[in-house]
């Protein structure tokens, strides 16, 4: 994957410098996207034709353009369109494109030409490359420079063997770029990227117990870039026939993650991804509408309308006639998600610590959650892991009709490396986590399982060290130590005080102000 990743992230160093990293993250992607799609249709023109894979692209353009020659095109179309769901025409490959960006002869109207296309060709790819603006001035400032901009990263791209990169290792490099784009991206990433350790938490919390299930159907009302749900395929021992479910209101994350599914061999009747708002209607309503994993990275404390009608509204009507208030939507998100999770399923979602004590509506809410048993685990996380803010938070963790009502607890507020710009947690701190979530028992300073009773008493607040005492004890001092130690403190001033009072007794005034205003302070100095 080195090498893949390393060829692609050079794509980033031509236009990084010319808009910042949110931006040009659109381009690239898109940009490796069109070529995987390319690439691919290439090689499957050429195994039609042959029954074989070509030893490199310019080959199978050759092989390509000879067919386009032939009587048997449109049956050969046919055939690549009703397995790929998209047709290309010679001339609009990237190997095509490629060869004119290095004859100098590049064209961006062909280049946009080959977008159309592929997103006409199928409901699949409709409005796919909408976010690459080919003819943006952020490219440069005149119609020549945009023009170069693009040849210069189609060039540098063309060293990424697409067709040969299995699905997974494909999907991990992109998956890498997505992230460095995070981490270049800062408090703009939190919209399209969860960090890996919390992500790691989330799926497997979510998939644990259901990793032989073929046919596992994963929902993510906030997708983001799909990273979330695509996690659960490392857990699950089905993986190809995973069925996700996810709903992104940024249409150009939501292309994102429309894009990251193909490059994850995600066939696409396995992908159900819709481009709206999550809280404002309800979906999925006509399919699957509840699923057994949910994952969960929300925008923190958003605003929402919380209109008097939602309290008819499925999702939000069990509790009490109590809504997530204006100012925070937090617990809009949580009963959204749980309102969709299966009897039988898990969900995760990553939330501010403040959905553990508010109160108010909040409090209503968490209380009959509490009072079903629907809380199965809060997990708090160390601070400042999160591109988007630096506020710790915690994972609460939900189930469905269980037996019992405790919680269990675990505070992993110090399990993380420090780096330069975030906190991350790493292999070693993730299974640590895992560990005290399966076991499920009291571990000293760590984790606690609070039975219903004592949750009640500290009436309804899940603040975390209400149950997991974290703190250490304070190492005890000796009385003759500490009085030892106080005597040369006070004798270190003395000595300090007496050096700079000499010193100041040899300093000489201009004015008689100033000497009497350092009189005064000698005079006090003195006191001390």
């Amino acid at each position: 994957m080195a090498d893949l990743v390393s060829v692609l992230w050079s794509g980033a160093e031509v236009l990084r410098g010319k808009m910042d990293a949110n931006e040009y993250k659109t381009y690239l992607l898109g940009l490796i996207f069109y070529k995987y799609l390319s690439d691919k249709y290439l090689a499957r023109v050429y195994d039609l034709l042959n029954d074989a894979m070509p030893e490199d692209l310019d080959q199978a353009q050759q092989a390509f353009e000879e067919a386009m020659e032939s009587e048997d095109k449109d049956e050969l179309l046919a055939e690549i369109k009703e397995t790929l769901h998209y047709t290309l025409d010679a001339d609009m490959t990237y190997t095509s494109i490629l060869k004119a960006a290095a004859n100098n002869r590049f064209n961006r109207e062909k280049l946009q030409s080959a977008f159309n296309r592929i997103q006409e060709s199928d409901a699949l790819f409709n409005g796919l490359f909408a976010d690459v603006d080919l003819y943006s001035t952020r490219l440069g400032t005149s119609d020549q420079k945009q023009s170069d901009t693009i040849a210069e990263v189609i060039k540098v791209l063309k060293d990424a063997d697409l067709i040969h990169a299995k699905g997974d290792v494909l999907g991990d490099a992109y998956e890498y770029l997505i992230g460095q784009f995070a981490s270049e991206t800062g408090k703009k990433a939190g919209e399209f990227y969860t960090p890996h350790g919390p992500a790691q938490i989330l799926c497997r919390v979510a998939t644990l117990g259901q990793e032989e299930k073929k046919g596992l159907q994963v929902y993510d009302p906030c997708m983001g870039s799909a990273s979330l749900m695509l996690s659960c395929r490392y857990y699950s021992k089905e993986p190809d026939f995973i069925k996700y479910y996810g709903q992104e209101l940024m249409q150009s994350t939501y292309n994102l993650a429309r894009m990251n599914m193909f490059l994850h061999d995600v066939l696409p009747e396995n992908q159900h991804l819709r481009n709206a708002d999550t809280l404002d209607a309800d979906w999925p309503t006509d399919e699957e509408t509840e699923f057994d994993v949910v994952t969960m990275n929300p925008p923190y404390s958003a605003k929402w309308s919380a209109a008097d009608g939602f309290k008819q509204d499925e999702r939000f009507m069990d509790y009490g006639g109590k809504l997530a208030p204006k100012s925070k939507a937090d617990y809009a998100f949580l009963l959204h998600g749980f309102y969709h999770l299966k009897q039988s399923g898990t969900m995760a979602i990553v939330l501010p610590h403040g959905v553990l004590f508010r109160g108010a509506s909040e409090g209503d809410i968490r209380k009959i959650l509490l009072e079903n048993g629907s809380i199965y685990a809060v997990i708090g996380l160390p601070a400042n892991l999160f591109y988007n803010t630096g506020i710790p938070t915690c994972i609460i963790v939900l189930k469905k009709h269980r037996e019992g009502r405790d919680v269990l607890f675990i505070d992993a507020s110090k399990l993380f490396e420090k780096q330069k710009k975030q906190n991350v947690m790493n292999e070693e701190h993730i299974g640590r986590v895992l560990e005290l979530y399966k076991n499920r028992a009291d571990v000293d300073k760590t984790a606690h399982v609070a039975s219903f009773e004592e949750i009640k008493a500290n009436d309804f607040n899940l603040n975390i060290p209400r149950y997991v005492d974290s703190t250490e004890k304070e190492p005890e001092i000796e009385l003759g130590q500490l009085t030892s130690r106080m005597e040369e403190t006070n004798k270190a001033i003395k000595e300090g005080n007496e050096s700079l009072l000499g010193l100041l007794g040899e300093l000489t005034f201009k004015s008689d102000d100033t000497r009497k205003e350092m009189e005064r302070f000698i005079s006090a100095l003195k006191g001390v």
